[in-house]
């Protein structure tokens, strides 16, 4: 335990630099993030991970299911999804300190050709979870983020830790996560490319046939699938992917209510106006100006 500690402590020390908002390390794929988050960015669709939290806490909800996690545990999620995530401050008053990894289905698969196969295993469904985190872990992460330090190190070394932090979480309790999505034709693989179809085509209306044949399952098993894998179903995954990327296109982009409905598929602003309101607390219009109000003073500094 006090050695943990102390790996924590370093880990934070190594990213007390890190700002509300993602950070870039310098080293491929890996992230922090430290403070309070402006809201909109807590509300997301958020790429697959693996998140480390350093120092407060964090509560995740995806769909109707909602997991906290600190510095005794870490989350993966191993498909895109949308979320909206909660950060806490220590008890003491310490800001929230996090680092992720984003997951790269390819080196993971590459990692897989390298041991042996996990014969005899269930097929289980679910795309994000928490688990313990443990002293192997947090070493790999240790050196890693040692290499803010030494950044002509990165190129030879990052590929080596990120290949033992991928290997410590596949050999932990959320492993097989890891493995579905990177061996061909599991469950959680062939929902993870309709994910991505719909996530590409989120503006287009579903076409549920279509959809469960990428899958290879009939309709209604496609239906109970996604479910499974989500927290949603598929016709809610694609209405939170729409009012996220509405909700960019108001704050960002300066569109009105009309027009942000109809780039991303709504053909009646009304009905995209009540279910934005109903998925964020305010009408499209109040909530952007909120928000973007919020961020002047972060802007400024």
């Amino acid at each position: 335990m006090i050695a943990m500690e102390e790996q924590l402590n370093e880990l934070r020390s190594l990213t007390a630099h890190a700002r509300n908002q993602r950070t870039e390390t310098g080293i491929p794929r890996v992230a922090m993030v430290q403070g309070e988050i402006p809201q909109h960015q807590l509300a997301a669709v958020y790429d697959p991970m693996v998140n480390l939290i350093l120092q407060g806490g964090k509560s995740m909800t995806v769909g109707g299911q909602t997991l906290h996690y600190d510095p005794a545990t870490y989350f993966v999620m191993s498909i895109g999804l949308p979320a909206a995530g909660v950060v806490h401050d220590t008890d003491s008053g310490e800001p929230y300190l996090a680092v992720s990894l984003t997951l790269d289905a390819s080196l993971i698969s590459h990692l897989l050709s390298d041991l042996p196969s996990a014969a005899g295993r269930v097929e289980q469904e679910t795309a994000f979870s928490v688990a313990a985190v443990t002293p192997e872990l947090l070493d790999a992460w240790v050196r890693m983020l040692r290499l803010m330090q030494h950044p002509t190190d990165i190129p030879a070394l990052a590929p080596a830790y990120e290949r033992e932090i991928l290997y410590r979480v596949l050999q932990g309790p959320m492993g097989w996560m890891l493995r579905d999505i990177a061996t061909p034709n599991t469950a959680l693989e062939r929902m993870s490319r309709v994910i991505q179809r719909i996530r590409q085509d989120y503006a287009l209306p579903l076409r549920m046939e279509e959809l469960a044949e990428g899958a290879a399952m009939s309709v209604s098993a496609f239906h109970r699938h996604f479910k499974a894998v989500t927290a949603l179903s598929p016709l809610q995954y694609q209405k939170q992917i729409r009012l996220l990327q509405a909700r960019t296109l108001l704050i960002a982009a300066g569109y009105n209510v009309t027009s942000a409905a109809h780039e991303v598929g709504y053909e009646s602003p009304t009905q995209f106006s009540r279910e934005y309101a109903r998925a964020f607390g305010r009408p499209p219009m109040r909530d952007a100006a909120r928000l973007i109000a919020d961020l002047k003073p972060e802007l400024r500094g």
